[in-house]
């Protein structure tokens, strides 16, 4: 295909959107999309370089996000339109805090919240994460074949960071519910005007309790999130943050802290239903785990890009940019670069280095909960291979294909097959 006639965000794109990452790669490592005043970075090295530069490219691109939102709001009938602006009306602005900022900003916020992702905290996580994990093989033990994002991939992050932000577990099925729709505004298919409204309204009551959570911390802390961003305060200003400012971050962490480790699940799964030997090769080898999760999130990023705003005319690897100028920091394409990786379409679970994947950023905007992710992943398909084995995929089933997404890149089903091992067999 020609260069000119790409379509890099059209739906067959998202879907499978690798020969045309590489085919930018190799012709047109900085490509730009004219309509919308976008240059996507698809190589490896260029895109180390403009995180790197942050005086140059800045990540204060509030309305860039917005325009998912924007879209699909436009598309509903004048009806559900007046309905939805009487929601907005409800909603607590939320303003930039961790993940459209720049320093010295960015980091007053990201401190914040550092300490419950420290290498003691997530050690010390390791016990819960692990009954979470074998909570949900339980359910799995009483069955055969199951869609495996329901019964685990969706669950398990989502209770992880439901206990580490400090939802009640009265509120979790609601919590739950409202989770799954927080990413919906990053998928490029419109939801109908019912769905609209539903996420909305969702939306508003998640605010609500996050809000009342928020006041009762200050009067009852403990050690969550919600307590944290209730009670500490601003070096920068000496004060506490705005209820906009918590539900900012809060929000940051649900999507974050769930969507993307679900996304992994989903993948590694995948990856393993289709090569069996990797089944047998990786189980109760903890080395071989670790290089598997980081190939899972190498292979399929669950963040695929980013935007970062130009803020003054320069250059990236020659090619000139203006002040104003919108970049999109493609780390779905950079994984898979092969002047970066051998054989960047196949996984390597003896991969030298497989933590140079950029799935989880680089810099100061680096994933702050990468450790707990790791963590999760880790200990879940060691779980999960230490009690089934013969994975595949339902052959009552189509082949999943991930959603299309500008941002996400997430499998919204995986319907699988498999045996359960005899733990009490003697070896």
């Amino acid at each position: 295909m020609r260069i000119a006639d790409i379509e890099l965000f059209s739906p067959e794109n998202l879907i499978d959107p690798y020969p045309t990452y590489k085919q930018l790669r190799d012709e047109t490592p900085v490509y730009f999309i004219k309509e919308m005043n976008l240059h996507v970075v698809t190589r490896y090295d260029l895109l180390r370089e403009a995180i790197k530069r942050t005086d140059d490219f800045s990540s204060k691109v509030d309305q860039f996000l917005g325009v998912a939102k924007k879209m699909m709001l436009a598309s509903l009938p004048e009806a559900q339109q007046a309905e939805v602006r009487a929601i907005q009306s409800q909603l607590i602005e939320l303003p930039p805090t961790m993940l459209t900022l720049d320093e010295p900003e960015h980091t007053q916020y990201r401190t914040l919240v550092s300490k419950l992702f420290t290498a003691s905290r997530i050690r010390q996580s390791e016990p819960d994460v692990r009954t979470v994990v074998q909570n949900n093989i339980k359910t799995m033990l009483t069955k055969g074949t199951v869609d495996f994002m329901s019964i685990f991939a969706f669950p398990v992050p989502l209770e992880i960071i439901a206990d580490r932000l400090g939802i009640p577990r009265k509120d979790r099925e609601f919590f739950y519910q409202a989770a799954k729709a927080a990413a919906t505004v990053l998928k490029i298919s419109l939801a109908s005007p019912d769905e609209v409204l539903e996420q909305m309204q969702l939306a508003l009551d998640l605010q609500k309790l996050l809000v009342s959570l928020i006041n009762d911390r200050h009067q009852e802390p403990r050690e969550d999130m919600i307590t944290i961003l209730a009670n500490t305060k601003l070096e920068l200003e000496d004060r506490r943050l705005s209820h906009g400012e918590a539900l900012s971050i809060l929000n940051q962490f649900l999507v974050a802290g769930h969507e993307t480790t679900t996304s992994a699940f989903g993948w590694g799964m995948l990856a393993l239903c289709d090569n069996p030997e990797i089944q047998k090769n990786i189980r109760g080898d903890d080395q071989r785990i670790k290089t598997f999760v980081e190939e899972v999130l190498r292979l399929e990023a669950p963040i695929q890009g980013l935007p970062r705003l130009v803020t003054r005319d320069t250059e990236l690897g020659g090619y000139p940019l203006k002040k104003g100028d919108l970049l999109m920091l493609r780390y779905g394409a950079v994984n898979r670069d092969e002047r970066q990786f051998e054989n960047p379409d196949q996984m390597d679970i003896d991969r030298h280095k497989a933590g140079l994947q950029m799935s989880f950023g680089s810099g100061v905007h680096f994933c702050i909960g990468a450790p707990l992710a790791r963590q999760e992943l880790c200990i879940g398909f060691s779980e999960l291979l230490n009690h089934f084995k013969n994975f595949s995929l339902s052959h009552a089933r189509r082949r999943p294909v991930a959603d299309p997404s500008f941002i996400l890149r997430g499998l919204p089903g995986l319907h699988i097959q498999y045996d359960a091992i005899d733990r009490t067999a003697s070896v």
